[in-house]
């Protein structure tokens, strides 16, 4: 027997023991309960929003609840009788007022399959149509928690900011959304690739319509089902482009790209100066929802295993990881992609028409602050180009932007790396290994989930990929993409302190159409000194 397996097979027989105690501790904790009168609802908190009762949900918590945590456990002790401290302790005492109204029942660390209650909403992922398929539901609100059928929580990252604004009052749990109005303000029609469980894994393809497929769910059923994906239109205005214009290089159109309305001066008055262009696009932004078996296949690893690095390595975040292995969705903390759709959205699907993409990761120092020590901004504002330029032949650009902010090692660890560059010789033949050494692994990218997003649009070819990465191309080749025409950044939009970066990834094996960069050549290639930029 393999090694996963076994470890998977000892896995599930310690939860197996452990759903036995647990199933006898939740009777003596019912029998202990029953025998208690039940204390009446409290007040919610002054000054934020008036939160009902929850009272409701202690009859929905399922088992493994610990007991409340006693006073000697709490983060803030109780406090003193010391004058001083009085303010504090009567925060404290108003907070466990708040606590016992918004959580009145015990702890509920975690739930096991086939205990009483617990009854998933059925889910099919990858099936022919959104009712067969089923919504996506991860509320532990009492009209849900007995339902889940997903591990986490909506809205990624910011789900935090969520439980903060829950816990100061100034957000009601139990709000219920309106969305009426907030469909998409352009079609994404199902394309067959929605129905391909190997095809899409890595978000929701019915995410969109979730208040139109799931209607009955949500009004007769009072499931909290929520969009995972929003699509809207807009226009994008940059300077960059403004100055191509200028420049002659792009041309107004009057459909993809349009004149800015006429400035306004500071008095008030029309000014005299060009207002510049705007380019009218659609865009959709989408949150992650990991289907687990279609996750853990793509990167090539057992289900059991994926499971435990995400639960071990989170610091323990999500224990249904472990305890409920017949969930199979997981909603992760991690940031959101966006789709940036240049021309008619109909023609992403249509094999007929010519599409130019962009792939491009997150890179806030020079996407939005215009650091020049990489390529990201220029090689983002130039593709935004060649997909207007696409859109104007009659075609459609399309640029995808992903929430991987340093290769995915986050921007404390790449201003790391720009320091040991900077004081250990930033030359393009140590610039990987300057990135392994802080983090141990040169990137985290891991671009196996990237195609998703072009099969739930109904790509099926790419004429131009603006990119010169080799482990983007790979990915959309293999889940099926041919890409007829690959772009490199033009040599006269490196930016002074780039070049470094450029050679690394040349000699590495990133795409360049007339470059060939060996290991000697990145010997001479090096970076700016800090003191070549003190003036």
């Amino acid at each position: 027997m393999p090694v996963s397996d076994a470890i998977l097979t000892q896995i599930l027989t310690q939860l197996e023991e452990l759903q036995v105690s647990q199933q006898t501790l939740q009777a003596k904790l019912d029998a202990l309960a029953a025998s208690k009168t039940a204390s009446p609802p409290l007040s919610p908190r002054s000054g934020g929003t008036p939160i009902p009762g929850r009272q409701a949900a202690a009859d929905a918590m399922m088992s493994t609840e610990a007991p409340t945590a006693s006073p000697h456990s709490t983060l803030i002790h109780s406090p003193s009788t010391s004058p001083s401290t009085s303010t504090i302790g009567a925060h404290n005492d108003r907070d466990k007022e708040r606590e016992k109204l918004l959580y009145p029942s015990r702890v509920m660390l975690t739930t096991y399959p086939d205990q009483h209650g617990i009854k998933p909403y059925p889910l099919q992922w990858g099936a022919a149509d959104a009712s067969t398929r089923g919504p996506v539901i991860c509320s532990r609100l009492p009209s849900s928690i007995k339902q889940r059928n997903a591990i986490g929580a909506h809205s990624g990252s910011y789900s935090i900011y969520r439980a903060l604004a829950i816990a100061m009052g100034t957000l009601n749990p139990t709000h219920k959304p309106d969305y009426s109005k907030t469909e998409p303000a352009v079609p994404i029609p199902q394309q067959p690739s929605w129905s391909d469980p190997s095809k899409i894994v890595s978000f929701d393809p019915w995410g969109h319509l979730v208040p139109q497929v799931y209607r009955r769910e949500l009004e007769e059923l009072g499931l909290d089902v929520r969009p995972s994906i929003a699509v809207t239109r807009a226009h994008m205005k940059l300077s960059e482009i403004d100055e191509s214009v200028r420049k002659g290089s792009l041309t107004i159109d009057g459909k993809i790209l349009l004149k800015s309305a006429p400035l306004v001066n500071a008095d008030g008055t029309q000014s005299t100066e060009d207002p510049g262009v705007e380019i009218s696009i659609s865009k959709a932004a989408v949150e992650p929802v990991w289907y687990l078996p279609g996750v853990a296949e793509r990167f090539g690893i057992s289900e059991g295993l994926l499971r435990r690095a995400l639960f071990e390595d989170t610091g323990g975040m999500y224990p249904e990881l472990i305890t409920r292995p017949d969930i199979k969705v997981f909603l992760p903390p991690i940031g959101n992609l966006t789709a940036y759709i240049f021309g008619n959205p109909a023609y992403l699907s249509d094999e007929s028409k010519e599409l130019t993409l962009r792939v491009h990761d997150e890179c806030n120092g020079s996407d939005v602050f215009g650091s020049d020590i990489c390529t990201c901004k220029p090689y983002l504002v130039y593709a935004i180009e060649e997909c207007i330029r696409c859109a104007q032949r009659g075609g459609v650009g399309l640029v995808v932007y992903f929430r991987k902010e340093g290769r995915a090692l986050g921007e404390v660890t790449k201003y790391l790396v720009y320091n040991l560059r900077k004081r250990g010789g930033d030359s393009a033949d140590k610039y990987f290994k300057a990135t392994e050494l802080i983090a141990g692994v040169k990137d985290m990218r891991f671009q196996a989930l990237m195609p998703d997003v072009l099969h739930w649009l109904g790509i099926k070819k790419i004429d131009n990929m603006v990119s010169m990465s080799d482990m983007k191309y790979d990915a959309i080749v293999g889940s099926g993409i041919p890409i007829h025409k690959r772009y490199d950044i033009p040599e006269y939009l490196l930016p002074p302190d780039s070049r470094v970066e450029i050679d690394a990834k040349i000699a590495a094996g990133y795409f360049s159409h007339n470059k060939k960069i060996t290991e000697a050549d990145l010997v001479k290639t090096v970076g700016r000194t800090w003191e070549e930029t003190e003036h």
